[in-house]
């Protein structure tokens, strides 16, 4: 009885930490006081001291790494304190993102949505080809607003009945799906975090995502190509062609309005507001994330749906995420301290000896680095933030929508060749595969990718 109390009482500490960073943060964005940036350092060491006992593996290893090697760069540097609290915050947006974002995806779960979905794809799908180029479109779509959730609800659209042979292409399907959203939505950390640290709007950046989101795809069918090609037959349960449906069923052939109204609304809703309030876009997206999908329920009648999911969100979801908060708190403090080294200044030096413009090589540079740490272990995340907090655009003589740009597109498709993935490994576990059974087959694909992401860079004006 005690151990379940002091569990409960640990638990509750907790989750007082975590919601202390968000509002903390949130008054220091709207005040900017500048004590609450010591305040707020102060509060996510004390976050990492509770939450590290619960991590274990890589995790544990790689997050005691970053605070470590944090720790003695600020130390070597004789850096000030309240430098150390600063670097501490860096990404104090992420954890406030994993707050507020997943609020979106409530009502993308409401029944009738997800049976609508269900009998679209039933209706719709033939072949494989609009299988598995559906999966991936599908899998975009929701995993821009319900993050890793979305890989086990559309898993469960797409096998609602049986896809023989169809195992590894459709895990490629999932993988790179979500890694398109990755590219352009606003309730991602990826996304944070860039906009954040170059002082972006998520707006000026959207068109660019979004070709480059159409390109992931059609990069992903012409490396599957000669994959979809083989035995292209309707996808039936006897492998026959299945009976014309009946006229009066037409209407399950669409794309659930409802739901392609609350999606394309949600997005309207972020822009709007970005366009109207002088805020940034990490408070535009919680102040939508809070009110827009209630609003949305409450006028469904389905606010016994929204309590339940704000439950489950509590209960369930942020304490999952626990462990991906410790590690990206940690990777903040690390990406902090190298900033203090001022490595940023010797990167247009050091590229001043490849026989190439400086602004390419810098690409290629960066994406070739992420894809390579991404295969080890790494999580982007820490690439991503030292790039972003410590690299002066000008001094590599690019745009800092350039950067932007260039940065998102190694996060994605890095995210499907890393063994330390979210979606690889909850995808392993769906499939009942070995982690790396699953992160090999992407290894062309992220290679097609970073060619199309550096040529993308070079010829679309941004």
């Amino acid at each position: 009885m005690s151990l379940l109390k002091g569990s409960s009482i640990k638990s509750t500490l907790e989750r007082t930490a975590i919601f202390l960073l968000a509002v903390v943060f949130i008054i220091g964005q709207l005040t900017h006081w500048e004590p609450l940036s010591l305040v707020l350092g102060g509060l996510v060491f004390v976050t990492i001291a509770l939450l590290l006992p619960r991590l274990k593996g890589m995790t544990l290893w790689l997050t005691i790494s970053f605070l470590v090697l944090g720790m003695v760069l600020l130390f070597l540097r004789k850096t000030e304190p309240s430098f150390w609290f600063q670097a501490a915050g860096m990404n104090v947006t992420i954890v406030t993102l994993f707050i507020f974002a997943p609020l979106f995806g409530i009502p993308v779960r409401l029944p009738e949505y997800i049976e609508a979905l269900n009998r679209f794809y039933e209706k719709s799908v033939k072949n494989k080809s609009v299988l598995f180029s559906g999966t991936q479109v599908l899998t975009q779509i929701m995993g821009a607003f319900l993050n890793v959730g979305s890989i086990p609800v559309v898993y469960h659209i797409v096998y609602a009945k049986p896809r023989p042979g169809m195992n590894l292409l459709l895990a490629n399907a999932l993988n790179r799906g979500f890694a398109g959203a990755i590219l352009w939505s606003p309730y991602f950390a990826a996304m944070a975090v860039v906009i954040s640290s170059l002082t972006l709007r998520w707006s000026s950046l959207l068109p660019h995502m979004l070709g480059l989101a159409v390109l992931s795809l059609l990069v992903s069918l012409a490396v599957e190509y000669k994959e979809l090609l083989k035995k292209e037959e309707p996808l039936s349960l006897s492998g026959e062609k299945e009976p014309e449906e009946a006229n009066d069923d037409k209407e399950t052939t669409v794309f659930p309005m409802g739901l392609g109204i609350y999606l394309v609304s949600t997005i309207a809703a972020v822009l709007v507001l970005e366009q109207l309030l002088a805020l940034p876009m990490v408070l535009i997206t919680c102040l939508a994330a809070v009110f827009f999908p209630l609003g949305w329920c409450l006028a469904k009648g389905a606010f016994a749906t929204y309590r339940q999911g704000l439950t489950n969100h509590l209960t369930v979801t942020l304490p999952a995420l626990q462990k991906e908060m410790t590690l990206f708190l940690a990777a903040g403090f690390f990406s902090g301290s190298i900033g203090a080294t001022g490595f940023g200044d010797y990167i247009p030096a050091i590229l001043s000896f490849i026989p190439l413009p400086v602004s390419v090589s810098f690409s290629i540079l960066t994406v070739v680095l992420i894809m390579a740490t991404s295969m080890i272990g790494l999580h982007p995340i820490v690439l991503i933030t030292i790039f972003a907090t410590g690299v002066d655009p000008a001094s590599v003589q690019i745009s800092p929508q350039e950067l932007a740009v260039l940065l998102l597109g190694s996060w994605g498709l890095s995210n499907t060749i890393s063994p330390a993935s979210a979606v690889n490994n909850l995808l392993a576990g769906l499939f009942q595969k070995q982690v790396h059974e699953l992160a090999v087959p992407n290894y062309k694909y992220a290679a097609a990718m970073a060619v199309v992401l550096l040529l993308y860079l070079i010829i679309v004006p941004i």
